[in-house]
């Protein structure tokens, strides 16, 4: 009998360890670049809370939509708008209803050199530099904030000659932090010092939201993982504390 109640034990034990590796699962997701830390971080909870992993995959949002409507294997899409999202519900790619708003994007004006941008944005009116960065507008949603922001200040036509297009937000910083462009228009999340919610290196202004469109960022399940149980494990963990948390401390705003 003791031998039986020990078995049974073990057993049980067993079962236990063996769940989490038997039920875990992994998803693909496309996720727009200017969330690539805040989304790395995430997915590193996700997996140590869920025990699924979610396989991120970072560019332009307008790239992602593409390779998705030309049948990539994503399954959660991230975008840094609401335009795409929602034109995959409509065309029968994702989910209906299954979109969401997972973040408030921020605009910078920043430049790698100290006290080169002031806290107005007063240089893209008075200064002498030969080049600025932005997202190429046509597939980057950062791109058409920042030329937003260029005609609600009058200059867009005036810099437009000095315009230098990045494939994504990430490339677009990588010009400015190089110096290939004296300043440019890049995501908050990438110049921000967690530690204390500041601009922490080089120069910047952060831009006000009344210069531009509204700038919600949305996510929406793909048809091709509404059956796994990773990608809808994933789609709840965004709307949880922890990742809300993550999200927020990159600079991000939250969705009310």
């Amino acid at each position: 009998m003791l031998h039986k109640h020990l078995f049974r034990s073990i057993l049980a034990a067993w079962l236990i360890l063996l769940a989490p590796t038997t039920w875990a699962a992994t998803t693909l997701v496309a996720v727009a670049s200017d969330f690539t830390k805040p989304m790395t971080e995430i997915a590193a909870a996700f997996e140590k809370t869920t025990g699924h992993t979610a396989k991120l995959s970072f560019g332009s949002s307008g790239k992602a939509f593409a390779q998705i409507q030309s049948g990539a294997p994503f399954e959660v899409y991230l975008s840094a708008s609401e335009k795409y999202p929602l034109e995959l519900e409509e065309s029968g790619f994702a989910v209906i209803d299954s979109h969401f708003v997972y973040a408030i994007g921020k605009l910078v004006l920043w430049s790698a050199t100290p006290d080169y941008v002031d806290g107005q944005g007063e240089i893209l009116k008075t200064g002498t530099f030969k080049h600025i960065a932005l997202a190429d507008p046509s597939h980057a949603p950062y791109g058409v904030v920042a030329e937003d922001v260029m005609k609600s200040l009058g200059v867009l036509d005036k810099l437009r000659p000095l315009l230098v297009m990045g494939e994504n937000i990430s490339q677009t910083f990588q010009f400015v932090s190089t110096g290939n462009a004296e300043l440019g228009f890049v995501g908050l999340a990438q110049v921000i010092d967690v530690n204390n919610g500041k601009i922490g290196s080089g120069s910047g202004w952060i831009v006000p939201d009344n210069l531009h469109s509204p700038f919600r960022q949305m996510a929406v399940l793909l048809k091709t993982g509404a059956e796994n149980p990773a990608a809808l494990a994933l789609v709840d963990f965004l709307k949880s504390p922890t990742a809300l948390a993550i999200i927020e401390k990159y600079g991000f705003g939250l969705p009310k």
